[in-house]
């Protein structure tokens, strides 16, 4: 019987039973991929908590906009990290329009937020700087395995606890087949990072990459065993590698497409899928899973009915 684990991106996130359900009920929603009904067992790599102090409450406005609600709130101070001047973190900032030397401090009007909030406007200028830094802080946190204390009397080393976390989801479904991954945003660098270089890590049968930043060249320049000849993750990964994504998403925008990055001894073998979101938050993972073509896809890999 298949077996789904999924992995959640960037930013902070609701309590992880809402967000799994979540997941599950985006992918099912109007007539879609029921993985419950189908039979399919699946559980949710939550890592938000190790890098968040608590979960995001505002669960009315994450159904439909995610993310982007929390990162209205504030900026992070990327003056703050440690290792912000390293050629790697600096060329990513640069990439993604963001400054590690000072902060945002641009604030908006109520009715600049009101509006964000309604989709009733591009994602201005002043979001994308947000959103932006706090992957920046969160990719830093995670590459350099930093260690970092969310809450009184806890404290983690990131990339070491997410990694980890990963594993072991992997780990409770490893007797069932097909074993697949679908991952999101900062998620896909967690799951490419353990298949390519955890020797823990269990084999799996595919993998769905899900508005991946994993084509910028200066997230590539942070995996120590990659190639572009050979960044496919062979060893682990024994079945199709399905990357979706929209070119209007913000995170994944700028390099969207990965089969010519991450190839098997030169040959490409990831395959692109664009699946158009609507709106202008399109990094959205509830929008997303009500995509045709992903879900059509996923089935596929799965095993079940198509839908």
């Amino acid at each position: 019987m298949a077996f789904v684990v999924f992995s959640h991106g960037l930013d902070n996130k609701p309590e992880q039973d809402f967000l799994y359900k979540l997941w599950k009920r985006k992918l099912a929603h109007d007539d879609g991929l029921d993985i419950d009904g189908c039979g399919v067992e699946s559980n949710l790599n939550y890592w938000a908590d190790v890098l968040y102090a608590s979960p995001d409450m505002n669960l009315a406005a994450y159904e439909t906009i995610g993310a982007l609600e929390a990162a209205i709130d504030e900026s992070p101070d990327l003056r703050e990290m440690p290792h912000k001047d390293d050629v790697r973190i600096r060329r990513l900032a640069l990439k993604l329009d963001v400054d590690p030397d000072s902060i945002e401090e641009n604030q908006p009007t109520e009715a600049e937020v009101a509006a964000v909030q309604m989709e009733r406007v591009p994602v201005p200028a002043w979001l994308r700087k947000r959103i932006m830094a706090r992957f920046v802080r969160d990719a830093h946190h995670y590459f350099f395995n930093e260690r970092f204390s969310p809450r009184p009397n806890e404290d983690f080393a990131v990339r070491d606890e997410l990694r980890s976390r990963f594993v072991r989801c992997l780990q409770a479904g490893a007797d069932k087949r097909p074993l697949v991954v679908v991952s999101h945003s900062m998620g896909t660098i967690i799951a490419y990072d353990c298949l390519k270089h955890e020797p823990d890590c269990p084999i799996v049968d595919g993998l769905m990459t899900i508005g991946s930043p994993l084509g910028l060249d200066e997230v590539q320049d942070f995996f120590p065993a990659w190639s572009r000849a050979d960044g496919f993750p062979s060893e682990k990964l024994r079945g199709p590698w399905v990357n979706v994504f929209d070119p209007l998403d913000v995170v994944c925008g700028a390099d969207p497409h990965l089969a010519n990055d991450y190839m098997r001894g030169g040959q490409r073998v990831v395959e692109d899928l664009r699946e158009d979101n609507w709106g202008t938050w399109r990094h959205s993972i509830s929008k997303y899973l009500q995509g045709k073509q992903l879900r059509t896809r996923l089935a596929e890999v799965l095993e079940v009915l198509e839908v």
